[in-house]
């Protein structure tokens, strides 16, 4: 029995030791928790308590609709419709599951055209959503390690077959459009789901359940309209869709005046040209996002605004009348002489106020000459007017002239006798015989093309007068001399012009002095109508070299129809002022008028005539050799060389402009004299529908747009 008892008490003695290493063991462990609880608690406490906390701050910018565009009248030329709009703003880290559902969603309430806007990626992507692991699995046994995510998805994606996807009926069709839709959207950035063809019943049941339908709103949109439909198109330019967004070569560039990648911006004309005021400022939304990228709260932190509305200088009443002038008289030299004029195809007029630049019409009109059914018989390609360069003829021997009388090569008092002159074996004579002897006005007045011969010769100093030479030389700079007093009367520089693009012309290289007398009258160097015009205006105003402007005046948006507050007023501006005596721009001033005028000028047979004659117009005709290339279908380029530019530039009244105009015709045969009067013709009759809407209007009591407000001034 006792030898019992002793080995009892061997075993609790065991036994309490174990418990002890237990309890033991268990206190450490809890003591690591508990000094770990306050080492975080203590130390880290705040951090923890942070990161449950955690919250982050995203601005983004809601579009505006674009300022719209007014003529000098105020009339609407560019206006915004306002539409019904569907809109996603996708919060952040959604995933494409997230989507897909909601696409499905709102299919119940939408209806989304599908036909010829999905491809095969869009299919085979919607297929992998739906059987995510079979596709994967299909690459499992393939060495993806050295495959980036791009990679490695595009292999997925290649591992469904087309027949897979060939089934979709038309409401699965619609989910994966609007799914693509969706998938445009940026996080946080309202994106435009759908906008047209809108039903009120779309949008009022989309506004019902938006509570269903995550990131979902309605709201309202805008599309640009065109009441003068494609009158002055050409200038008014395009702005991008929302899914061409900003251009990508200039993604950066936007990007960093805070647009957002699908935002419209103006790519072409004046929606380019003045993109900075069209814009409006975006609104500024800032939203608060917990840990999870949930939207927990948003305010809006800077207010939009409406794009400022533009004021053009044009004149679309005038606008209207002046391409149908120019269609007309196109169409009747066309169809007068249809074999003489097969290569006549367009005509181009510019239309300004040569005491400010501003710019009251341009056009540009091309005829066709086999339109298919349905189709105009015009077109109207008034960049041509900025775009094109012409040989200009005899309507630059103003320049000439006043070339001339400036560097001392003639003076009033120079008479020369026109009569043909041989250089070398090469008859050079004026286009009109028998005009006897002149100086500088009768030599503009019947366009003697020997006067300016002799004229750069004297400017050369060659004084021999001889008519029948074997060579000619001319001291060097005569050439550069031309140039420099060309240019400051706008010829074969940029004129200023508030748009993106303009042509310089070309001038040829000299490769004799005889080069420098064809220059003389026109026919080396090419220029665009847009440059004739503010040359003629340079004369027309007395000296002042004016840039031609296109828009008038910035105007705040308005809450109401019509403009609002002015915020920027363009003045007239000189770029140079011509260094010349005041009586040699009289001078040219007189030979203008008496080409319209007075019994011998080239052009007295249409301007002194009624009804044009009582507008006192003052012109400069022009003729010019010129050549044009044509390519077959096959590529193969004939060169026409027989063919004529007709030109015209002036102004009116003679006395005091308040109109200059520049047109050019080009390409007529050489062998159609009975249309060579076209833009004399056009001319003519824009004069006369200047004067005559201006005495409409002065019965109507019909004024231009002109702001006294205060306002910021560009000088």
């Amino acid at each position: 029995m006792g030898k019992k008892q002793k080995n009892k008490s061997k075993h609790k003695s065991h036994l309490s030791f174990r418990l002890n290493v237990v309890f033991f063991v268990v206190f450490l462990i809890f003591s690591g928790i508990i000094l770990q609880l306050g080492v975080v608690q203590i130390l880290n406490g705040e951090e923890a308590q942070e990161e449950i906390n955690r919250t982050e701050n995203t601005t983004t910018s809601i579009p505006v609709p674009r300022g719209e565009m007014y003529d000098r009248y105020g009339r609407v030329v560019v206006d915004n419709q306002p539409l019904y709009s569907i809109t996603y703003t996708p919060p952040k880290g959604v995933q494409p599951k997230d989507k897909l559902q909601l696409a499905e969603e709102i299919s119940k309430y939408i209806d989304m055209e599908f036909e010829g806007k999905l491809t095969d990626r869009d299919l085979k992507e919607y297929f992998f959503l739906q059987n995510q692991e079979e596709v994967t699995a299909r690459i499992e046994d393939e060495d993806t390690s050295e495959l980036d995510n791009g990679e490695v998805y595009q292999l997925q994606l290649d591992s469904i077959r087309k027949d897979e996807i060939a089934g979709y009926d038309n409401q699965t069709k619609e989910i994966i459009a609007i799914k693509k839709e969706l998938d445009k959207a940026y996080a946080l950035a309202p994106h435009v789901l759908k906008n047209t063809d809108i039903s009120e019943r779309e949008y009022s049941v989309v506004a019902e359940h938006l509570a269903e339908l995550p990131g979902i709103n309605v709201t309202s949109d805008w599309e640009r309209t065109y009441p003068y439909d494609s009158v002055f198109r050409s200038y008014i330019g395009s702005i991008t869709s929302k899914e061409q967004g900003v251009p990508r070569d200039k993604l950066d560039y936007f990007m960093s005046l805070d647009y957002s990648r699908n935002d419209r911006v103006g790519t072409s004309g004046l929606e380019q040209e003045y993109e900075d005021v069209l814009r409006g400022t975006k609104e500024k939304v800032q939203y608060e996002t917990d840990k999870n990228n949930n939207v927990i709260n948003s305010k809006v932190i800077r207010e939009g605004e409406k794009g400022k509305d533009l004021v053009l200088t044009i004149d679309m009443e005038l606008q209207e009348r002046v391409n149908k002038i120019v269609q007309e008289e196109l169409e009747a030299a066309i169809r007068k002489a249809p074999g003489p004029n097969r290569h006549l195809e367009n005509a181009v007029a510019v239309v300004s106020d040569p005491n400010t630049g501003e710019i009251l019409a341009i056009t540009g009109q091309t005829y066709n000459r086999n339109p298919e059914e349905g189709e105009s018989r015009f077109s109207d390609t008034s960049h041509q007017a900025l775009y094109n360069s012409y040989m200009p003829g005899s309507i630059v021997k103003g320049a000439t002239v006043l070339t001339g009388l400036h560097e001392g090569a003639v003076t009033p008092n120079t008479w020369i006798n026109d009569k043909p002159i041989t250089i070398a074996g090469r008859q050079k004579g004026s286009y009109t015989s028998n005009i006897g002897t002149v100086n500088d006005i009768a030599a503009l007045q019947q366009s003697s093309n020997v006067y300016m011969y002799f004229l750069a010769m004297y400017l050369g100093e060659e004084y021999s007068n001889n008519y029948d030479m074997n060579y000619l030389s001319l001291k060097d700079g005569t050439f550069d001399n031309f140039i420099f007093n060309f240019n400051q009367l706008g010829l074969g520089v940029k004129t200023g012009i508030d748009f993106p693009y303009e042509g310089l012309g070309v001038t040829g290289e000299i490769g004799n002095p005889g080069h420098i007398l064809d220059f003389s009258i026109g026919q080396f160097s090419t220029y665009t109508p847009m440059q004739l015009n503010q040359y003629v205006s340079t004369i027309a105003n007395g000296g002042d070299r004016m840039r031609p402007r296109l828009v008038k005046s910035v105007h705040e948006p308005s809450l109401e129809d019509g403009l609002g507050p002015l915020y920027k007023d363009y003045s007239p501006q000189v770029l140079n002022q011509l260094e010349m005596d005041q009586s040699y721009i009289e001078r040219v001033q007189e030979g203008f008028r008496q080409v319209a005028q007075t019994n011998q000028g080239t052009a007295s047979h249409v301007f002194s005539k009624e009804p044009y004659a009582k507008y006192n117009m003052a012109v400069k005709t022009g003729t010019a050799q010129a050549f044009k290339a044509v390519f077959d279908e096959n590529g193969e380029r004939t060169t026409y060389k027989d063919l004529l530019n007709k030109t015209l530039v002036g102004y009116a009244p003679s006395d005091d402009p308040e109109i200059a105009f520049s047109i050019v015709s080009p390409y007529l045969g050489e062998n159609a004299t009975s249309t060579f009067d076209i833009s004399n013709k056009i001319g003519a009759r824009i004069g006369q529908a200047y004067f005559e809407l201006k005495e409409e209007r002065k019965e109507n009591g019909i004024q231009a747009n002109n702001s006294d407000e205060e306002a910021e001034t560009e000088e």
